[in-house]
């Protein structure tokens, strides 16, 4: 049997002719040097470059009983709406509000994150703006960039195509850990407004939008801007706000939920206790327009825009009835809209229900979330 022949002198391969480009990683470090020397904190130690990220964990030594809270997420496909307007310095702030904004929902103040980008082909000016971005979100929440990561993935992403993921890490002391425990029948459930559709349901959307034959470029009267702009819109990041509002004098919340994927209902259910159940009314708010101009064009069912989306509703607070105006006016002034959306009850002294019931979610068994009613009309 004949061998395969090889030749004398094989062409030489070198890594950039694999696809990784060395020189434009460094390059991309040095231009986001100053972006992140803004996301720091004062028991940081070390700067950009070393192998780990150092925190001085001498700060937690003014807790009696501390507990380390972490969090780690990425932003979904929505980083393809960034790839298609070639626009990167928002996606970052979806990023951070994704992954501090879980940990704060136990009383926990982030500490510090890292990032992670993987790429087909380091373009320096893009992944200086994504990380721009991450690192004014930190700033904004008070918490330290202290390290990350950019791969370069040739043949298995596009030259243009990049993900990012992150994780943060927090601390609280033992006895102001919030959740169910805390939760009782009478407690009222505040909504907090989102920004948008923030980093959810992203592949709902893009169907739509594709099945539409819509452009990004398409200017949309409902929402006042281009679809493109609409679907962009960063983040919001609730967790300076909230860590101000827990540590205010006379403030009381005994539960927060993040309203991420799985939606409003689902999200709240995971820190009600068993044996409990909220009606939210959904009278009491008006989602943005983004939301029912995907729910039309689509004609996506209620319940799978109530399912995937937010609906408006970024966060919501739960919290003693005494507690909720001295709340409103505090997150009122920080710019961020709220309303009673409803109350918490014995679900055993519940009814029959007529409107759609969530028992537990995501593998907790929690308590039940009912929406009933209609919105208001824009």
């Amino acid at each position: 049997m004949s061998q395969p022949s090889v030749p004398d002198q094989p062409t030489a391969i070198t890594y950039a002719a694999a696809g990784v480009d060395v020189e434009a990683g460094d390059k991309a470090v040095e231009l986001m040097k100053e972006s992140v020397r803004r996301a720091t904190r004062p028991e940081v130690l070390g700067g950009l470059g070393g192998f780990a990220g150092m925190f001085d964990a001498s700060a937690l030594a003014r807790y009696r009983h501390p507990v380390l809270a972490t969090s780690t997420d990425g932003v979904g496909t929505k980083v393809a709406i960034a790839q298609a307007l070639d626009r990167h310095d928002t996606i970052g702030y979806d990023l951070v509000g994704m992954v501090v904004d879980d940990i704060v929902v136990c009383g926990a103040e982030p500490l510090f994150m890292t990032d992670y980008i993987a790429c087909g082909h380091v373009v320096p000016e893009r992944i200086a703006a994504v990380v721009g971005g991450i690192a004014a979100a930190c700033a904004q929440a008070r918490v330290a960039l202290v390290g990350g990561e950019t791969a370069e993935h040739p043949g298995l992403l596009g030259p243009d195509d990049y993900d990012v993921a992150g994780a943060a890490t927090g601390v609280v002391e033992h006895d102001a850990v919030l959740g169910p425990d805390r939760v009782r029948p009478g407690d009222v459930v505040l909504g907090l407004a989102s920004s948008g559709l923030h980093s959810n349901g992203y592949s709902l959307v893009r169907r739509v939008v594709a099945q539409a034959g819509w452009a990004l470029d398409r200017h949309v009267d409902e929402l006042g801007r281009t679809l493109g702009e609409e679907l962009l819109t960063p983040t919001r990041v609730y967790t300076a706000d909230l860590l101000d509002l827990l540590r205010a004098d006379g403030a009381e919340v005994h539960a927060l939920s993040h309203v991420t994927g799985g939606g409003l209902a689902a999200n709240l259910a995971r820190v009600l206790p068993p044996g409990t159940h909220a009606r939210l009314d959904r009278a009491t708010w008006t989602p943005p327009a983004v939301f029912t101009t995907i729910g039309r064009l689509g004609a996506v069912p209620r319940t799978d825009l109530e399912r995937t989306l937010n609906m408006g509703v970024g966060f919501v607070a739960v919290l003693p009835p005494e507690a909720v105006d001295a709340a409103r006016t505090h997150l009122t002034s920080r710019g961020i809209g709220t309303w009673v959306m409803g109350e918490v009850r014995d679900a055993a002294a519940v009814g029959a229900t007529g409107g759609d019931v969530t028992r537990g979610a995501k593998g907790v068994d929690g308590g039940a979330v009912e929406l009933v009613g209609e919105h208001p009309p824009a």
